[in-house]
């Protein structure tokens, strides 16, 4: 084996004369000590009585509640809602409180609002109108506060600041009081694709060809911030990144729409027989005992006849949703619905939904429901049964947002009604990841406007493990750790640790949704173990359901429920931006020496024998014809040739038996077994601790995989090294084998190194698509529909 140093020599000698020899000539660096596995209490916040060192909440936990009663119009002539609610804020913490503050979303919106204000903006020698609207967008959004009341009806005083509202209360709200008020509010719903330069994750898409709308609603009443015994108030503006940090209550909602419309929304249709058909309701019945497929309640024939007419009467749709923090909904007149029951191990059986134009089909009708259903299947193995009646994904053209029990979802077939592979799995995806949000951070409610990671990292986690229950090698994007490498291995300096507020990321999906979903694949594949890992994690999710957990809590609690000192990782992944970078240093492999004259010999011809010749051994071969020696043989001795070295004597058998007779059993079973000793030093040319996978091949073609806890680096060594014992030879040393730890180079990943395959195409315009191809040409589909048609004009069309 190349570069594998071959020593045939007793190891007791080796191991008393070779160390004093390599300390010699090595002179150690005084470096520093970095210890990478000091804990984190100097990092992670004082525990008391609301959060435990455990991870657990409190005997003092405390949290707020806030409901609310809302009544809202929809103006499907001017895209506009316009509403009023009433808010009971109970105080259950034990500061009294002499004002509350309030979100106000849709202000992000506004021309004048700081998002806009603070959005980089840069000229190009030619530009379209379109991207200069983007620049001065002219649109008068953003909310009108019309007035804020008390529970008599008499006004309040507040302050609006961009995209918070502070209103003043006549007295302080002490411990265990409760307060009612209301607000009065309108807002015109942005156009996603007719007013260009204004991102929303709620919004309105015309559909021209029959020139209806689809309705996406969220973020559109006034709602309550949370406050908590960690941040006080919750009130960091929102700029766009930074989602939504929310109280818990329950919500009574009447929605007036268009009498031809679809409503689906949070919580529990209260008057199904109001506003369904006789054969809708009868099938929307059906459907809560359907287990097997989707229901269709509302059909695509009867959206299509719908869409030809729009009504000018109006119907209200009245909704319950209790324990929830948030509220949307999506109506329109081209809604087709469907609907199947998801059977729980707690015998309760949610709806699954889906709500779609036609334009969504064939691919919404196949997939959409069930994907939702398997969402909530495999989210509640993990973590706990889904606790709400139903779980709704909503049909839009953007990528995807997630609301409590509803979520809108991007995904959309070619008009032909033909996708790519792309467009199936990115739709099967994002209903997985945006219905899992019901979970992490609808239920586990963590604060999305500072740590993003918390619900975006967990979720997409979540996602990995739910799509690999999907389908056998699912080609999930998140999750895997050799996914993540190429970033690992970016600039760091255009890095954020995952520990960073929401707002200050560069690249958020990076950060936010692909390293902490890695970290926690790295953490229970290979750092903890399955067993461990799922056991913490489900610990967890149920400490805190319906409750707003912080980091700390997080990170005690799969300390605590798992029995491992996890700090080290907690500190490398979520706290720095180093990365994984461990290389074989050096390969040495050693045997016992037998003593056994004729086993020693034939061994030492062999290993001579592989030896490589130099040059001019190999040139003399036909440039010398004849050496002294072979003209004159008489002077040859035992010397020439190195022929003593492999011949024996009697002597050299009589040494051997002595030696045999002064050895114990144990010491003879040891010189027996023929064993190889193979030395392995490996190298952290990264900063990020990681366990060691190993992996040695040997000449048989078998294999042996050993992980070398991360604890080995304990104290501060940059170079560490190992001993393996094998009975058969060694011919490959492989780092990471199963890719597994995201390690960013691979090309130090094998000894003896070896190259490493990269593929080129060559690439022209126009041509068909590929797997994952979505630009230029046609899909798959598409072109194996046009060579069906090939084949039947050739067979004379039979």
């Amino acid at each position: 084996m190349k570069k594998v140093i071959q020593k045939s020599i007793f190891l007791a000698i080796l191991c008393c004369t070779l160390s004093p020899i390599l300390r010699g000539q090595e002179k150690a660096k005084i470096e520093p000590f970095d210890d990478k596995f000091r804990q984190l209490e100097e990092i992670l916040p004082t525990a008391n009585n609301y959060r435990t060192a455990s991870g657990a909440p409190g005997h003092e936990y405390w949290q707020q509640q806030a409901d609310y009663k809302i009544k809202a119009e929809l103006n499907d002539e001017n895209q506009s809602v316009s509403g009023e609610e009433t808010i009971t804020y109970t105080n259950n913490s034990p500061d009294a409180l002499a004002y509350v503050w309030l979100q106000l979303d849709q202000n992000t919106h506004d021309p004048k609002s700081m998002s806009v204000a603070i959005d980089q903006q840069k000229m190009d020698e030619k530009m379209t109108a379109r991207q200069l609207q983007y620049m001065h967008p002219s649109e008068d959004y953003g909310y009108k506060i019309d007035w804020v009341r008390d529970a008599m009806d008499k006004g309040m005083p507040y302050t609006i600041n961009e995209t918070m509202m502070r209103v003043d209360l006549p007295k302080p709200l002490k411990k265990g009081e409760k307060l009612v008020f209301k607000v009065k509010w309108s807002f015109h719903i942005v156009d996603r694709k007719g007013r260009p330069g204004i991102g929303s994750r709620g919004g309105a898409e015309l559909f021209p060809e029959d020139n209806n709308w689809v309705y996406t609603v969220a973020q559109w009443f006034p709602r309550m911030c949370v406050y908590s015994d960690v941040t006080g108030w919750q009130h960091k503006q929102f700029l766009g990144s930074g989602e939504f940090t929310l109280t818990f209550g329950n919500y009574e909602v009447a929605l007036t729409v268009p009498a031809d419309h679809i409503v689906g929304a949070t919580g529990v249709l209260q008057n199904p027989k109001e506003v369904l058909t006789a054969n809708q309701l009868a099938r929307f019945e059906k459907a809560k005992t359907t287990f097997d497929a989707p229901v269709i309640i509302t059909t695509e024939a009867e959206a299509r006849e719908v869409e030809k007419s729009k009504s000018t009467a109006k119907k209200t749709w009245i909704f319950k949703a209790e324990n929830v923090r948030d509220f949307a909904f999506a109506t329109s007149r081209k809604f087709i619905w469907d609907a199947m029951a998801v059977k729980q191990e707690d015998g309760t059986t949610p709806l699954a939904m889906s709500y779609y134009p036609k334009e969504g089909n064939p691919l919404w009708e196949k997939y959409s429901t069930k994907s939702v259903a398997h969402t909530l299947k495999w989210y509640s193995h993990y973590t706990f049964p889904y606790p709400y009646p139903v779980a709704i994904s909503v049909h839009t053209d953007q990528i995807g947002m997630e609301y409590p029990m509803i979520c809108f979802n991007g995904g959309r077939p070619e008009k032909d009604g033909t996708y790519s592979e792309r467009t199936k799995y990115g739709l099967i995806s994002v209903v997985i990841h945006e219905v899992g949000h019901n979970y992490f951070p609808m239920i586990v409610n963590s604060d999305e406007r500072q740590w993003t990671w918390m619900d975006e990292g967990l979720n997409s986690f979540m996602q990995y493990l739910a799509e690999q229950q999907w389908e056998r090698d699912y080609p999930s994007g998140r999750g895997p750790a050799a996914n993540l490498t190429k970033y690992m291995r970016g600039d760091m300096g255009k890095m954020e640790p995952i520990m960073t507020n929401s707002e200050s990321l560069r690249q958020f999906g990076n950060n936010a949704y692909g390293k902490p979903a890695t970290a926690l694949n790295v953490l229970r594949e290979t750092v903890m173990g399955r067993e461990l890992f799922d056991f913490a994690f489900k610990t967890y999710a149920n400490r805190w359901k319906f409750k707003h957990p912080m980091p700390a809590d997080l990170f005690r609690t799969m300390e605590d429920a798992s029995g491992t000192d996890l700090d080290w990782f907690w500190r490398g992944w979520f706290y720095t931006t180093d990365n994984v970078d461990i290389a074989i240093d050096n390969v040495k492999t050693y045997r016992i020496n037998s003593k056994n004259p004729d086993t020693e010999v034939t061994a030492r011809k062999m290993e001579d024998q592989a030896k490589p010749r130099g040059i001019t051994s190999i040139r003399n071969e036909k440039a010398i014809a004849k050496t002294q020696d072979e003209i004159d043989p008489t002077i040859r001795d035992i010397y020439s040739g190195n022929e003593l070295d492999y011949q024996t004597t009697v002597l050299d058998k009589e040494e051997y038996q002595k030696y045999m007779a002064s050895l114990s059993n144990e010491e003879k079973a040891a010189l027996a077994s023929g064993m190889n000793f193979n030395e392995i030093t490996f190298e952290m040319k990264g900063g990020l601790l990681s366990p060691i996978c190993v992996e040695l091949q040997y000449t048989d073609g078998s294999k042996e995989y050993f992980k070398i806890p991360a604890e080995i680096w304990r104290q501060g060594d940059k170079k560490v090294t190992k001993v393996f014992k094998s009975a058969k030879e060694l011919k490959q040393v492989v780092l990471d084998p199963m890719l597994e730890t995201c390690d960013v180079d691979e090309s130090n990943n094998y000894f003896p190194p070896k190259p490493l395959m990269s593929r080129f195409e060559i690439f022209k315009r126009g041509q068909a698509q590929s797997r994952f191809g979505d630009g230029g040409g046609e899909n798959p589909m598409q072109r194996l529909k046009r060579a069906k048609e090939r084949e039947k004009q050739a067979g004379g069309g039979n």
